[in-house]
């Protein structure tokens, strides 16, 4: 054999050996880079709509904060509490969603509940950043409808300034809601652990009240052209559901019938220790179930895992929460 030849040969296998060692040493240099990318531990915007009809409706989320099931759940045994969560995969404390609903009716901009505000520390109060996160501004909401007067749904409508947060706007909830939350005098008769609930829902509806803005309604009556109110009480004493209804389509935003969905849908029972009255807010909560099952509507969910969205199916005694289907581009 020529001596050039083979030294050529060697040489190329050389280079060839050298390429893919160098090329093998830059895979695992990227691997190892990747893999060194800092965990996130963030979500997307919180938002996301539905077509009702023709009606525009946008779940946002406010936050989650961890739901102390263990002293806050009555009427249930902690074995039921127990098997129901694990059923659902869930251990306590499940971290429990708070979600308003944006609806555009075409003629108006309407967000049933507010969230926390700053309320609830920095878990929460992120409706608003959602809100513009899904391109609308603060002060193009005509109406704020309050299912009832707690920290999580009122909270909302103020800026850490007091000032409003949807300045042209006004906010509504029930008669009955109104006359027990701000009246302070009530404090004296109300467990211990609701006496700041007072302050913050007079705290809330104050620029409000002061700019005419706030005016509540009495009764099952319609608010707006396809919005009725529905009086479920017993979570507080004016705690309104409202019907939302467009074509052939409906959506019942429900507010606090269903706190922890896991166990309150196997067990309708199952009270919270923040109902003003639990066995009105059993009988609501029954009440309610059968409507949004029989009538197979669409239910907006202030507590059920965002975006709070689903269907009620009855099963039995019991009931299952079946969420919507996701859906890239509602209404196209």
């Amino acid at each position: 054999m020529n001596p050039r030849s083979w030294s050529e040969r060697f040489s190329r296998s050389s280079r060839l050996v050298a390429w893919c060692l160098m090329t093998l040493a830059s895979g695992f240099m990227a691997n190892a880079a990747y893999a060194a990318a800092p965990q996130v531990k963030t979500q997307a915007p919180g938002f996301y709509r539905v077509m009702v009809g023709d009606f525009e409706v946008t779940a946002l989320s406010d936050g989650t904060h961890p739901f102390p099931i263990d002293t806050v759940v009555e009427g249930v045994s902690k074995q039921e509490i127990g098997r129901d969560l694990t059923r659902d995969f869930l251990h306590a404390p499940v971290q429990g969603s708070i979600n308003a609903f944006l609806v555009n009716t075409g003629t108006k901009l309407i967000l049933i509940d507010s969230g926390a505000g700053v309320l609830y520390g920095k878990c929460c109060g992120q409706v608003l950043a959602n809100l513009r996160a899904a391109g609308y501004r603060p002060e193009q909401v005509d109406e704020v409808l309050l299912t009832h007067l707690h920290k999580d749904h009122v909270g909302g409508v103020i800026a850490t300034d007091g000032q409003m947060m949807f300045p042209n706007a006004v906010v509504r909830t029930s008669q009955i809601e109104a006359d027990y939350w701000l009246n302070a005098d009530n404090k004296k008769t109300a467990p211990a652990f609701l006496s700041t609930f007072f302050d913050s829902a007079i705290a809330s509806v104050a620029p409000y009240v002061a700019a005419g803005r706030f005016k509540p309604f009495s009764g099952d009556v319609e608010l707006e052209p396809g919005i009725r109110a529905i009086a479920v009480p017993g979570h507080t004493p004016g705690h309104t559901a409202y019907l939302v209804e467009s074509g052939a389509k409906d959506l019942l935003v429900w507010g606090d019938i269903v706190h922890v969905a896991a166990i309150q849908l196997q067990n309708p029972k199952a009270s919270v220790e923040y109902d003003t009255d639990a066995q009105a807010a059993q009988r609501s909560r029954r009440f309610a179930l059968k409507l949004a099952a029989s009538h197979q509507y669409l239910v907006g969910a202030a507590h059920i895992a965002y975006p709070g969205l689903g269907h009620i199916r009855q099963n039995g005694r019991t009931y299952d929460w079946v969420p919507v289907n996701y859906e890239a581009a509602p209404g196209r």
